[in-house]
């Protein structure tokens, strides 16, 4: 996907990209690159490829919801800044915490919203567990989002907790979708979520399959939710 197609595409969505946008994901581009030969970013470093597979994948989760309000929202575990940075060049209004395990990860995120030039944008080093206990954030985000960083069973303890009631839970996920959703039923359910759309797509040019999954938050997380570090993955709510 080059940038034409970039910009066209997503016009045809109905995100109209300005100038100034466009160099925003121009220069993320350029220092994603330059970072990644120092530190492991991504595997994926062509242009076109970035374009597709992580500027135009993260932003198709608002082809699906509205991004157009003053949101907050929190990403958890975005590595490289995905899908919430260029959801937030997109709709500038949102209001962005990323949490990521990895403090290098976290100094390549400071210096690259310094240099894009975003704002109301704030970075936390923690694991997802202890920043889920923190009552500072704990079920206070309107939206979390989270781009295949795990199993859904073990995403919602990871996520889910943060969501305050009525907000969303948005899991982005590959062709695994379904068997995830059936694995995951017990978590989502126990930690108060209820599956409220499910919308399958294949990401253009190559095809490949695409599933969003949006999660109501409905009731309130147990207090034993998360567990301790390592436990949601080890012995997943199933």
């Amino acid at each position: 996907m080059d940038k034409a197609q970039f910009e066209a595409m997503l016009k045809e969505k109905g995100i109209i990209l300005s100038p100034e946008q466009l160099r925003q994901f121009d220069l993320y581009f350029q220092l994603l690159v330059e970072w990644n030969e120092k530190m492991n970013l991504t595997s994926i470093t062509d242009e076109k490829d970035v374009y597709l597979k992580h500027f135009y994948d993260s932003i198709s989760a608002a082809f699906y919801f509205d991004f157009t309000k003053p949101l907050t929202i929190c990403d958890v575990g975005a590595g490289a800044g995905f899908p919430s940075l260029p959801i937030k060049i997109c709709f500038p209004n949102l209001k962005v915490s990323i949490v990521d395990s990895l403090q290098k990860r976290i100094n390549f995120l400071t210096h690259l919203t310094e240099q894009l030039g975003l704002t109301n944008v704030s970075l936390y080093h923690d694991r997802a567990e202890t920043f889920g206990k923190n009552k500072l954030h704990r079920e206070s985000y309107d939206v979390v989002t989270a781009r295949a960083v795990a199993r859904l069973s073990v995403l919602s303890e990871l996520c889910i907790p943060l969501v305050k009631q009525n907000g969303n839970f948005i899991a982005m996920k590959a062709s695994s979708a379904q068997d995830e959703l059936e694995n995951g039923k017990k978590a989502i359910q126990v930690l108060g979520g209820k599956v409220k759309d499910i919308k399958s797509f294949e990401l253009p040019i190559e095809q490949s399959e695409r599933s969003i999954i949006i999660i109501e938050k409905q009731k309130s997380t147990p207090n034993k939710y998360p567990r301790k570090p390592g436990t949601p993955n080890k012995l997943p709510l199933e």
